[in-house]
Order: structure tokens, then C-alpha cells, then sequence
């Protein structure tokens, strides 16, 4: 039995701490709760510099997550495509740098997963409210491919879903609860993933919202 095939209540009913979703992908369980008081305190100074906004993609459609950045570079999409820039956007000022705490875990959750040395340029910051979305998607705007990607989840529960190298190849749905960290790099970087509608809930630090932190090497 495959990843892909195989049924949730296998993969998940034992939750053990360290859950394996393909070669060089990782799911860290319950990984960044020792962070999360730092985690809140950073996202609410990110916020205030840079508010969360719903940006178009290419085609024009608005997208159902909010988003903002931190660090050296920030993804944006807009009618001219996708892309990083070392400036907001709406502001026109440098995104707020990387903090400290985001550094550590991203840091740390890499080498747990075996990629030593991480340090990342970029964090894109999701806000998901129930309803909102994420389509398969390959991250393949970073300038090379040889570091990993940090995904860290706070709040309201979600799937995650981590597909192949092919759109139409058959995804493997990963729940996600606050605290989780996924990490994948390597053979697995160009993996398709994506997120399923956001379910209706309520957190007791984040109320009715799903925040995720992705750390990459972007420069």
C-alpha cells in the first residue's frame, strides 16, 4: 500500500510524533506548540507592519486566503504573475524582518527532518477562514530548489494535501491541528500540495482561523 492509498485511520489512529508522508517529507506532530506564545507575539507585530491582505492572482480571481510576509523577500502575486519582492506592495516599505522565534523552529523542524542548516529569506503568512482554500500548487518561484520547506500550523484544524510531481496524481490528505509542522525538501520538494476547504471551527487562542507560517529559502 502506497502513501497515497492508504486510509487515514491507518495513518493517523496510533498520532505518533513523527509521521512520515513520503522519502524527504515530514510530519512533525504538535512540533511548535513550545513556541506558539512567541509565535502569537510575532504574528501580531507581522500583522501591524504589514497587514494581511487578499491578493489576484494572474488571472484576476482573489484568493480566499489572506496572506502577508516577513523576511528578506515576500511573495506576492498580482496581474504581472507571481513572484518575490523585498518590498510590500501596498506599502511600498521592506516586508518586517524574519523573527527570531520563526528562525529557531524553522531552524530546528528542518534538522529534525534531516535537513541541517536551514536558515530561511521568506515567510509567507496564511490566514484561512472557514471556506477558504489552497490549490495544488508547486512552489517553484524560489531560485533554486536545494533547501526544504517549513510549514507550521496554528489555530483551527485543516488537510493538507501532498500530491506528486504530476497536477492529476493522487494526493494524500494529511490533518493538520495546531501546533503540526510538515516539512518536506529533497526528492520531495517539487511535491503538488495544496489545503481543503477550511472547515467551520473555533480555536480558544485563535478564534474561527487557521494560521500557517511556510519558511523558504527564496534568494
Amino acid at each position: 500500500m502506497t502513501h497515497s492509498d492508504a486510509p487515514a485511520a491507518d495513518l493517523f489512529g496510533s498520532a505518533p510524533a513523527e509521521l512520515p508522508l513520503a522519502p524527504q517529507a515530514l510530519l512533525l506532530q504538535g512540533f511548535a506548540l513550545p513556541y506558539v506564545p512567541r509565535l502569537l507575539a510575532a504574528l501580531q507585530a507581522i500583522a501591524q507592519a504589514a497587514p494581511f491582505r487578499h491578493m489576484r492572482t494572474p488571472g484576476g480571481l482573489e484568493m480566499s486566503v489572506a496572506l502577508t510576509n516577513c523576511g528578506a523577500l515576500g511573495w506576492t502575486s498580482d496581474s504581472r504573475g507571481y513572484r518575490y519582492s523585498a518590498h510590500d506592495p501596498d506599502s511600498g516599505q521592506p516586508w518586517p524582518p524574519l523573527p527570531e522565534v520563526l528562525l529557531q523552529l524553522a531552524h530546528a523542524a528542518a534538522a529534525r527532518a534531516g535537513f541541517a542548516g536551514f536558515v530561511p529569506d521568506a515567510c509567507l503568512v496564511n490566514r484561512y477562514r472557514p471556506g477558504a482554500r489552497l490549490s495544488l500548487h508547486q512552489d517553484k518561484d524560489e531560485r533554486d530548489y536545494s533547501a526544504p520547506i517549513v510549514s507550521v500550523s496554528l489555530g483551527i484544524p485543516a488537510t493538507f494535501l501532498l500530491g506528486g510531481f504530476r497536477r492529476n496524481d493522487k494526493s494524500l490528505r494529511v490533518p493538520l491541528v495546531h501546533g503540526d509542522v510538515v516539512v518536506w525538501g529533497g526528492a520531495d520538494r517539487l511535491r503538488y500540495h495544496g489545503v481543503l476547504a477550511v472547515p467551520q471551527a473555533e480555536h480558544p487562542l485563535l478564534g474561527a482561523q487557521r494560521i500557517n507560517f511556510t519558511l523558504r529559502k527564496a534568494g
